[in-house]
C-alpha cells in the first residue's frame, strides 16, 4: 500500500454532463484475482475478490462510481472515482460492462425526472491500494468474494452489472490460458536455448506498461485479452462506445 498524493475529491456538478434529463454516471467494479494454491478446480470464479466502498451515512455497501463532468472522458471519471471513493490505482478494461439507468438514491420520487442516472460500468483489476483517499473519512472499503458482493448488492442493476462482470473476467482468462499455452506449445518446437530473453520471462510490471496505454495519472487502460491487449486510442473529449446491455428502471 501507499499514501495518496494531495489529491482532492471533485464536489459539486457544476460540470456534470447530462443526456435526456439523465445524470451521466461512471464506475466500475475493482478487483483482484487471490492466489489460492489448495484450490484445484481451476474455476477462475473461485479466486475472484471485489472492493466495495460504504456510502456515506448509509450501511450499505456499493461499487466506486459518481458523476460524469465536462472536462473527462468516460475511462478517466471511472478511474478517477476510483481513486476518490476506495483509494485504489490500476488498469481499466476498455469495453464497457453495460449502460444502466437507475435512480439515485438521494431522490426517490419516482414520478420526477430529477434523480434518473445512466451509469457506465467498467472493471478495474487493481494494481495499487492507498493507505489514504481523498473520501477516506466518509467511506469504509472492503473486500469480499463475489457470491458475498451478490448478496450485499442492494439493487438489480448492480446484480446485473456483478454477473456481466464475472462472465467478462473468466472469459478473459480463458483466452489468456490459451494463448500462453499456444505460446509454449510454438516455443517447444523451437530448438533455443533457455537463457534467451524471451517474453514470458518479462517481468509483469513491463508487461503491463508495454500493453497498456496510460489516461490518467491513476489508471491504465487495456482492451480485451481477446486481441492480445492491443491498445486502441481513446480520445479524451468523445462520447462513449456503444455497448449491447441497457437496462432501464
Amino acid at each position: 500500500m501507499s499514501s495518496s498524493s494531495l489529491v482532492i475529491a471533485r464536489t459539486g456538478r457544476h460540470r456534470q454532463r447530462y443526456e435526456n434529463n439523465l445524470r451521466l454516471v461512471s464506475g466500475c467494479i475493482p478487483y483482484r484475482l487471490r492466489e489460492d494454491k489448495e484450490d484445484c478446480s481451476g474455476n477462475i470464479e473461485n479466486r475472484i475478490q471485489v472492493l466495495m466502498v460504504s456510502s456515506p451515512n448509509r450501511n450499505d455497501l456499493v461499487f466506486p462510481k459518481g458523476g460524469w463532468e465536462d472536462d473527462e472522458n468516460v475511462l478517466e471519471a471511472a478511474c478517477r472515482e476510483a481513486l476518490e471513493e476506495a483509494g485504489v490505482k490500476g488498469i481499466l478494461r476498455k469495453t464497457p460492462l453495460g449502460i444502466w439507468e437507475f435512480r439515485s438514491k438521494s431522490r426517490q420520487n419516482i414520478c420526477s425526472q430529477e434523480g434518473g442516472c445512466k451509469g457506465y460500468m467498467f472493471a478495474l483489476e487493481v494494481t495499487e491500494e492507498l493507505d489514504t483517499w481523498p473520501e477516506q473519512g466518509n467511506r469504509d472499503r472492503k473486500w469480499v468474494n463475489t457470491k458475498e458482493a451478490f448478496k450485499l448488492c442492494r439493487y438489480e442493476w448492480m446484480r446485473e452489472a456483478l454477473e456481466k462482470f464475472v462472465r467478462v473476467i473468466a472469459e478473459d482468462k480463458e483466452v489468456e490460458t490459451r494463448e500462453e499455452t499456444q505460446i509454449v506449445e510454438n516455443l517447444g518446437h523451437l530448438a533455443l536455448p533457455l537463457t534467451l530473453p524471451l517474453p514470458l520471462q518479462l517481468p509483469v510490471s513491463d508487461v503491463v506498461v508495454g500493453d497498456c496505454q496510460m489516461i490518467a495519472s491513476n489508471c491504465y487502460v487495456k482492451t480485451s485479452s481477446s486481441h492480445h491487449h492491443v491498445i486502441a486510442s481513446f480520445p479524451w473529449h468523445c462520447a462513449p462506445q456503444e455497448v449491447a446491455t441497457d437496462m432501464s428502471y
